[in-house]
């Protein structure tokens, strides 16, 4: 193998050529060049939105007809295609074509994804012409592991020099700032908007209909600044002049770490294009550069990779057992080493401690199903088990159904994330979602109708991707106010400042008024000043803003209130709202969003404010959350849990048998967290009062994610309520139906009628006397309704008038009868059978005002009593 100059690559060369240097060298425009040349060809690429971009250019040249698109994600196959641009992972290897290309090969050595680019680099190959392109840092080893490889090495067209730190408002138009995470990126380009009139950014998260639009902005000059991840490191094409360096580490999916000096070099390659010079630095937050390794970056030299990434590419899958064997096989050549699990060998480690999974591992082909769905990647990247449910779902499912997905399913995956609304990080997430539905689409063997799921998952992304550069926009540029930030900046200091009743003053004319956090323009300001005006205004509030933020920081909690639309108020200013959180009594908060905020200020008055809802919470329904803490387990467990669940009261005929098993112990912790275990009910009386009603029922309409309907006033006894079942059971009311008409009653009112029925015992016919109604609110009628519903049957025409009313125990033959004798009715004298002193049944005897007739047994002798009887029922319940 020799190294030389390009001049052996004309049309009809053969071989393998390994293309090596650094960026800007025309590495990717000649392998393009060299493909189209031939009759066929393949070029895989590190990136799906750099497939995309080269794939577009091939199609502006050859026509899409002969032009294809492989990813994940995308697949665009025309009859006939003869082109192929692809990601690294999915290049079609099977596919004979005479020419094929791997860019950024150097990625061999990346501890992710290196064994993909590895096995590339061994094993793929074009029938006339194979080409590597790629960093010098991969040469040594590449010589080594492909000896018959010639080696090419091209210089940088332009100079590449360094610039030192800056700030980051005095950065030079045509910048590109880098950061490595999303919320850097974010709040880097809310700085920008504020001081330079906004910024393009670009992540690895955006769909390339996004990206591409984010940067058609900065290269139309619609903004002078870029802020993106390490994306743009990969190939992307840009007229840069300069990259500004905001962090030196990133996290690489397992952990934080630095930066090699050769990715250093390879983001800042990305400033100067053909032949302008183009210069890096830093941010004066980050520092300089150490001078060693700006001495590597304008030179190009960096150390040499040591050793390549490899996973065996021979895989057994007779067992489950040796699969992960060869999954775990070492690599027999030196120059490489065992590639740490990638992620579909950590989605099978999930999957195999899955019971459920792992007794449908009946065979060969059942163990390669599996293989293949843990190929579906997790572009959430959550780091949650989320997604090994969705792959064990699927993997079930394709069993069941003949190796094919239910298309109902699919639809309706599809059409919850079809959804516009919400802001940036919202949509993100939606199309990360997509995304791995658009890459099932793609597996042709698992739908009917592979095609037509592609075009529909295709459309879905284009509409959040349409509305995710929407909301990029609107936070992050402002065309309108650009040309008067620069007329300020190049001004003298402006008189500006901000008066003690939140007035907003600039050269003593009134602009507007911070409210909360708020600017709001003067009402007699002119259309075409309003913007200006908010624009001025982000400059005079820049020390104002932050002031307040820490001043809510640091207020008491008298400071919040909490209103019964879910708002969180902060001295009388709406600052945020509480939303669906992870359970009912810990609901989430949501800060209002506002352009005088960045993405650390809001981070730390939700903090702030969460805090402050936490202890108003737990002062409000403390006996919910000691009822969750408590310390009890097994059965006694989940029964504070449901109770919980329903804030804090269940019928006893649901939880019947729990309540039953419930021993000594458990029953005492459970009430001396504040539950009574009633005859009817299970709830907690001290969160029956107006204002814990009304907060409970907040936090049920939070969870339900329904507008919360409006409560009826205070009362004991609620006729023919709208509200759902499960909202009054929260509120602490029991909704009694009728044919036509329902009731709710109040669970303690319910509990003290059930009680008071017990005491007396009645059995026969009796009228309902002075003392039941009363505990009813003197509501006759409901007390009519109510006494069925306890196991009395009615005897009587009420439409003669509820006093003619008569009652008896369900089954007792006098009411079959009709009661055709009135004598056989006992009138009860005013208050018999209730005594609200005492809950207990009294050992006296009612001196003749019983409700039944004396019982003539003779003392000490035991009266049988109807086992059927609801007040046998009762006594047993009282019992326990």
């Amino acid at each position: 193998m020799t190294e030389s100059e390009p001049s052996n690559l004309s049309p009809g060369g053969r071989g393998i050529t390994a293309l090596l240097g650094p960026t800007n060298t025309g590495k990717t425009h000649l392998a393009i060049e060299r493909m189209l040349a031939h009759r066929s060809g393949m070029i895989g690429f590190p990136l799906r939105l750099l497939a995309r971009e080269n794939y577009d250019r091939a199609v502006r040249l050859r026509g899409a007809h002969q032009v294809a698109l492989i990813t994940g994600e995308e697949k665009i196959l025309p009859q006939g295609a003869r082109y192929f641009f692809c990601t690294v992972e999915s290049m079609p290897t099977d596919r004979q074509v005479e020419f094929l290309a791997v860019d950024e090969i150097q990625l061999c050595g990346d501890p992710e994804r290196g064994h993909i680019f590895t096995e590339r680099l061994l094993h793929a190959r074009g029938i006339a012409e194979t080409m590597f392109l790629g960093a010098s840092t991969i040469k040594p080893l590449l010589q080594r592991l492909v000896p018959e490889a010639e080696v090419v090495s091209r210089p940088r067209f332009s100079t590449l020099s360094y610039a030192g730190e800056r700030k980051l408002t005095r950065l030079p138009p045509r910048s590109a700032i880098v950061a490595f995470s999303a919320a850097d990126v974010y709040q880097i380009a809310e700085l920008i908007r504020r001081q330079r009139g906004g910024a393009a950014v670009v992540l690895g998260a955006l769909s390339p209909r996004t990206r591409n639009a984010q940067v058609a902005l900065f290269e139309a000059g619609e903004v002078d600044y870029l802020v993106a991840t390490d994306a743009i490191g990969m190939g992307l094409n840009l007229h840069l002049d300069h990259v500004a360096f905001a962090r030196l580490g990133k996290f690489d999916g397992r952990e934080m770490r630095r930066l090699t000096p050769a990715e250093i070099g390879q983001i800042a390659g990305r400033a100067g294009r053909h032949m302008s010079d183009g210069t890096f630095g830093t941010t004066a937050e980050l520092g300089g550069l150490d001078p060693a390794l700006v001495e590597a970056v304008e030179s190009h030299r960096f150390d040499p990779l040591r050793s390549l990434a490899w996973r065996n590419r021979s895989l057994d899958f007779s067992s489950v057992t040796r699969l992960l064997s060869s999954l775990e096989a070492l690599p027999g050549r030196a120059g490489l080493y065992r590639a740490r699990e990638a992620e579909d060998q950590l989605h099978l480690a999930a999957l195999l401690k899955d019971p459920a999974v792992v007794s449908l591992l009946s065979d060969e082909a059942t163990i390669v199903l599996l293989w293949d769905v843990c190929q579906i990647p997790d572009f959430q990247k959550t780091l949650t088990d989320q997604h090994n449910r969705l792959l064990a779902r699927i993997f079930q499912t394709l069993l069941k159904g003949a190796g094919r997905l239910p298309e109902d399913w699919i639809a309706g995956q599809l059409k919850a994330i079809d959804r516009t609304d919400g802001e940036i990080d919202s949509l993100t997430a939606r199309i990360a979602r997509g995304r791995v539905w658009t890459f099932i689409t793609h597996r042709g063997d698992w739908l009917d109708d592979s095609q037509g799921w592609q075009d529909r998952a295709r459309a879905v992304e284009d509409r959040l991707s349409d509305a995710l550069h929407q909301r990029l926009t609107q936070r992050f540029v402002d065309r309108k106010g650009t040309a008067l930030l620069r007329r300020q900046r190049k001004a003298s200091a402006l008189l500006a400042g901000v008066r003690k009743d939140g007035e907003v003053v600039l050269e003593g004319e009134a602009i507007g008024r911070l409210v909360g956090f708020t600017f709001q323009p003067a009402e007699d300001l002119g259309p075409e000043n309003r913007k200006a005006a908010e624009s001025a205004a982000r400059r005079v509030l820049a020390d104002e803003v932050p002031r307040r933020v820490l001043q809510l920081e640091q207020d008491d909690n008298g400071s919040f209130l909490l209103d019964g639309e879910a708002r969180l108020t902060w001295r009388g200013h709406v600052v945020g709202r509480l939303v669906k959180g992870r359970d009912r009594l810990h609901p989430a908060v949501q800060v209002d969003e506002g352009d005088l905020l960045d993405g650390s200020m809001r981070e730390r008055m939700r903090q702030r404010l969460e805090s402050w809802v936490g202890v108003f919470l737990r002062n409000r329904l403390g006996p919910l959350f000691d009822l969750a803490e408590a310390d009890v387990k097994g059965n006694a467990r989940g029964l504070a849990y449901q109770l919980v669940e329903s804030l804090g009261c269940l019928p006893r005929r649901t939880v019947a048998s729990q309540v039953r098993k419930l021993v000594r112990g458990e029953r005492q912790t459970l009430q001396a967290a504040g539950l009574r275990i009633g005859a009817e009910s299970l709830f907690l009386p001290a969160l029956l009062k107006p204002e814990s009603q009304s907060l409970k029922a907040l936090l049920w309409s939070l969870w339900e994610g329904v507008p919360l309907p409006p409560l009826p006033a205070p009362s004991e006894i609620l006729s023919d309520s709208p509200a759902a079942e499960s909202l009054l059971l929260a509120c602490g009311w029991r909704r009694i139906a009728g044919r036509r008409w329902t009731l709710a009653v109040r669970v303690d009112v319910l509990e003290r009628l059930s009680a008071a029925l017990y005491r007396m015992k009645p059995e026969g016919l009796f009228c309902p006397t002075p003392a039941l109604t009363e505990i009813v609110g003197n509501d006759r009628e409901a007390l009519s309704r109510l006494l069925p519903a306890l196991s009395f049957q009615m005897s009587g025409d009420p439409s003669r008038g509820l006093e003619t009313l008569a009652f008896a125990p369900k089954g007792h033959r006098g009411v079959k009868r009709k009661a055709r004798q009135a004598g056989k009715i006992t009138p009860a004298a005013p208050g018999a059978g209730v005594n609200e002193k005492s809950p207990q049944r009294s050992r006296k005897s009612d001196g003749g005002q019983s409700l039944r007739k004396r019982d003539s047994t003779p003392k000490g002798s035991q009266r049988g009593i109807n086992p059927d009887s609801p007040f046998a029922k009762l006594a047993e319940l009282y019992k326990r």
